[in-house]
């Protein structure tokens, strides 16, 4: 059975470059199903006017914001205020859904900023979709690892409060292009031909 081409747009908010090196990371592995629409949200909390038509014509949408203060950024929060639109009128109902958070702090509550998202998604009638990659938790687990923070139901990753983008793990990149090829994947499972 062939699949169809899929659309995912991955709609994020990246304060000093590590979140959208994930976004990008996310993009790659999505692209494996189809194409892939990087959305910016900008430092005011907005993104352009077309980016929300191409959201709704989005077979999955993929949040990423960082983990500020125990939730995402507050410029992901006014988009996703602003989503109220489409969700008023059902435009992302049953899309498939996902996010990524990234932090300092290995933990840095960025479990919060993920189930913010799951409920985003679930608010507007999505279907999430979860990690589905085993934790490297061993002693022999290192830094660049997939799925070195051990999560579940969805991309964490940690960058050190003074190192730059191109500093991230290679593990949280992999972790982050993976999972954007299994929300492509899921979507194109539930997108007719």
């Amino acid at each position: 059975m062939t699949h169809p081409q899929i659309t995912t747009a991955i709609v994020y908010h990246s304060g000093y470059g590590h979140t959208q090196r994930l976004a990008e990371a996310a993009a790659q592995g999505a692209e494996s199903q189809g194409t892939a629409a990087l959305i910016a949200i900008d430092a005011d909390g907005n993104i352009p006017d077309d980016a929300w038509t191409i959201l709704d014509r989005a077979n999955a949408i993929i949040f990423g914001s960082p983990t500020y203060m125990g939730g995402p950024s507050w410029q992901f929060k006014k988009f996703a205020d602003a989503s109220s639109k489409p969700w008023f009128e059902e435009k992302w109902k049953d899309k498939i859904f996902g996010g990524f958070t990234n932090s300092a702090s290995i933990n840095g509550d960025k479990l919060n900023t993920l189930q913010y998202f799951a409920l985003l998604a679930g608010q507007h009638g999505g279907i999430w979709v979860s990690l589905a990659i085993k934790p490297a938790n061993l002693k022999s687990s290192k830094r660049d690892d997939p799925n070195r923070m051990g999560s579940y139901i969805g991309p964490m990753a940690q960058s050190d409060a003074d190192a730059a983008p191109d500093e991230m793990s290679k593990g949280d990149l992999e972790t982050a292009q993976s999972y954007g090829a299994r929300v492509a994947h899921i979507a194109s499972r539930f997108t007719k031909p």
